[in-house]
């Protein structure tokens, strides 16, 4: 659960960096640029002789769907939404877990479908009331496919590692960042008809690129599915939730979107954390 909760941390900030530090740079090339760099960095751990050409095949595709769609709607989202909304819109992803996980062990948890509700109640009261934006809807369906692709990916991950505990996560994650890497590459390039990189960014940018793609990405997606083998289902899904108070708390009173913050979203900070952290009680004992 330490590598859990060491991602969340790094995570609530990514929101706010990318809302803010990146603004105006193309979605799909900051998706491309991070998973290439993620890739980069993981290419020294690859090891091809540990597992056969399908296994490969299958790590490749599974990189494809949990990073890159995610990545490719994730980030397109924001150019229809404030980062601490896009934070908000993906409290869903915990549901998902839990209901695809039900369908792949053709069982049902009930305890864990009590936290997975109690922590998307929990990140809902964060941020109450109305929202000005005639693309919300947009936003509000990027987010989701986003969501269904990182979920999958996270739930048929542990279950293909559990089966073969003799594989190091190190040794094959490269393939995972391979497959996401080719697959925002041909969307930039088909969609946004743009270079993968983005060759106008700023020195500052490029800083907050590169440390997004080797730690916020490359390292922290690896102790996430690493962190998600040797957890439960119910705490993987609940975790998945712990890191939207956090966020949001970054993105609208660290980098400034709550324009100084007042009481009321501070109490429902509070409350919605509280819930969230209740969750994830009940998933650990159950």
């Amino acid at each position: 659960m330490i590598y859990l909760a060491i991602t969340t941390l790094i995570w609530a900030f990514s929101f706010g960096l990318i809302g803010n530090a990146l603004k105006g740079l193309d979605p799909l090339q900051i998706a491309d640029t991070r998973l290439l760099l993620a890739l980069i960095a993981f290419i020294p751990f690859m090891k091809f002789g540990n597992t056969n050409g399908k296994e490969k095949r299958q790590l490749i595709l599974l990189g494809a769907l949990q990073y890159g769609v995610m990545y490719t709607c994730y980030l397109s989202a924001f150019r229809y939404l404030p980062s601490h909304l896009v934070a908000l819109f993906s409290v869903l992803t915990p549901l998902y877990i839990v209901i695809i996980n039900d369908l792949r062990q053709r069982s049902f948890t009930p305890w864990y479908l009590v936290a997975t509700v109690l922590s998307v109640f929990g990140a809902a009261i964060i941020k109450m009331g109305n929202i000005d934006s005639n693309e919300i809807w947009l936003g509000f369906g990027l987010m989701q496919v986003a969501n269904l692709a990182f979920a999958f990916g996270q739930v048929y991950y542990r279950d293909w590692k559990r089966s073969r505990a003799h594989i190091t996560d190190s040794s094959i994650f490269g393939f995972l960042y391979l497959g996401a890497a080719i697959f925002t590459t041909i969307a930039t390039l088909l969609i946004s008809h743009q270079p993968p990189i983005p060759l106008n960014a700023t020195p500052t940018q490029w800083f907050v690129l590169v440390y997004m793609g080797i730690i916020a990405s490359g390292l922290c997606f690896f102790l996430w599915n690493k962190g998600g083998t040797q957890t439960s289902v119910g705490v993987l899904a609940t975790f998945n939730n712990a890191v939207v108070p956090l966020a949001m708390f970054a993105s609208l009173f660290i980098f400034g979107e709550a324009k100084g913050g007042t009481p009321e979203e501070l109490v429902r900070l509070t409350i919605g954390s509280l819930l969230i952290v209740s969750a994830l009680l009940i998933a650990k004992r159950k």
